[in-house]
């Protein structure tokens, strides 16, 4: 049996934060809304309709293109792509081909303490198709998505395994949200991949004969799923000494599993022929910089901003760049701390607001506790004004309330005992209550002194310092 790599381009889907359609007035928000409700003679394509393209739409694909550091078509055009579906109303989508809006861009991913560029081979606009929907014998068709704004990033072959697939298709699906182009629901259809694919075998350079393509994923779960079973079953073609048939395949359900549904189309099938009811395109070198001032600093900048900045390691990094508001929150809470202190505040927010935030299922632009809160919290615990395990009980309380956690510990009296004769009173009193973990003690038995600060803890109501605790149990029972 030979021993195979993938070679792997992706192509991503994505609907666009639009009002209206692409090329009409058409309302773009159809999800949930009846079948065919949301319609017009031009997304329909009726004779005679005329289109009208998005600006809006065009400038968020051109927003993307320059965040996906591609070089801008100042002179771009759209065209017709050729081919007849049930889902494609005129017999053609109009799309672009030679003259895309971006091209030769790429994006940064990190995969096994390295960074890697994956390579754009271009961003460009088109239209979505209809949806069809399979009951029995019927075919159902729904016109409602039938023009909404489509901009598709292709990738070139950079992908060396499917770790790498799947941190890029991460990272697209946070650099649009930064980005705010799309919100990238998936389960609303707003972000789909489609998969080339070959095999050849370990150590060769040249692309394999073939190409099998892998429509409408909507899931990067079952991407992933796609790929592994893609691997096993041209792996078994090309073991028997076959070549893999290039083809269109489509998702048999979700465990990743496709079947043949037309053999694979080249560019040529398509007769692309430019758009004659549209203007081509132009940009100023204005426009596009105006268009490049909206870019935010985008996940893979920030990640490495915080790692210098606050000295995060790049795990807790990447937890708090998952999101632009939970990057702005954290720092929000950061504001002016030391290295240190800041480390200390991701790991209260990563930690224990992230489970409460899990367990009580609140959103972050729901939640009533503050940036500040946590950053009082954090400085109360570190400087010995409360414990740790106080400071959890005060973070639920804020969590509840959105109360400020000074006023918490003054109002239930939680400030931590620092007072030796105090904390040594209690400490007499567990020690003579528990013969046998001081014996253990004396034995050296190294949890035995941990249980007696636990049980001092516990009396106190976790008030006592813990290291103040320790020091005078030590002292008492030596």
């Amino acid at each position: 049996m030979s021993i195979y790599e993938p070679v792997i381009g992706l192509e991503v889907h994505l609907q666009t934060k639009t009002k209206s359609k692409m090329f009409c007035g058409c309302s773009s928000n159809y999800f949930g809304s009846e079948p065919n409700t949301r319609t017009c003679p031009v997304c329909l394509g009726l004779p005679g309709a005329l289109p009208v393209p998005n600006e809006k739409a065009i400038e968020h694909t051109l927003k993307l293109a320059l965040a996906l550091n591609c070089s801008i078509n100042k002179k771009s055009k759209f065209d017709r792509k050729n081919y007849f579906f049930h889902d494609l109303p005129k017999g053609y989508q109009i799309s672009q081909y030679d003259l895309p809006i971006g091209y030769d861009g790429w994006v940064e991913i990190e995969v096994r303490d390295d960074s890697k560029r994956i390579r754009i081979k271009r961003v460009h606009q088109e239209e979505d198709t209809a949806k069809t929907i399979n009951e029995g014998e019927n075919l159902l068709i729904d016109f409602n998505k039938s023009g909404v704004p489509l901009t598709e990033i292709v990738t070139k072959t950079d992908f060396e395994s499917i770790e790498e697939v799947i941190k890029f298709a991460k990272r697209m699906r946070q650099i649009v949200r930064y980005l705010d182009v799309s919100d990238a629901d998936m389960e609303k259809g707003q972000m789909r991949f489609e998969l080339n694919m070959s095999l050849r075998k370990q150590g060769e350079k040249q692309l394999p004969s073939y190409k099998v393509e892998v429509k409408n994923i909507g899931s990067i779960s079952v991407l992933e799923k796609v790929i592994i079973r893609e691997v096993e079953r041209q792996t078994k073609i090309l073991d028997e000494g076959e070549i893999p048939d290039q083809e269109t395949r489509g998702l048999k359900d979700m465990t990743g599993e496709t079947v043949s549904q037309r053999v694979k189309e080249d560019s040529d099938d398509y007769r692309y022929f430019p758009e004659p009811d549209i203007p081509p395109l132009e940009f100023s070198d204005n426009y596009i910089s105006e268009i490049r001032k909206t870019i935010p600093e985008l996940p893979h900048e920030k990640k490495m901003r915080f790692e210098e900045e606050y000295g995060l390691d790049g795990g807790m990094a990447e937890v708090l760049i998952s999101t632009k508001d939970f990057a702005d929150w954290y720092e929000m809470a950061s504001e002016g701390k030391k290295k240190e202190q800041a480390i200390d505040i991701a790991s209260w927010i990563i930690g224990d607001l992230k489970k409460l935030m899990t367990a009580k299922k609140v959103s972050l632009k729901k939640l009533k506790i503050k940036p500040v809160h946590i950053s009082k919290i954090s400085e109360m615990v570190s400087s010995g004004i409360i414990s740790g395990t106080t400071g959890k009980q005060i973070l639920e309380e804020s969590f509840d309330t959105g109360k400020d956690p000074e006023i918490i510990v003054k109002e239930r009296n939680l400030g931590q005992i620092g007072d030796k004769e105090e904390i040594e009173e209690v400490a007499s009193r567990i020690i003579e209550k528990n013969p046998k973990v001081v014996s253990d003690y004396k034995n050296k038995n190294e949890n035995a002194l941990k249980y007696l600060v636990g049980q001092v803890m516990r009396e106190t109501k976790g008030r006592a310092n813990p290291k103040l605790t320790e020091e005078i149990l030590k002292s008492i029972l030596e």
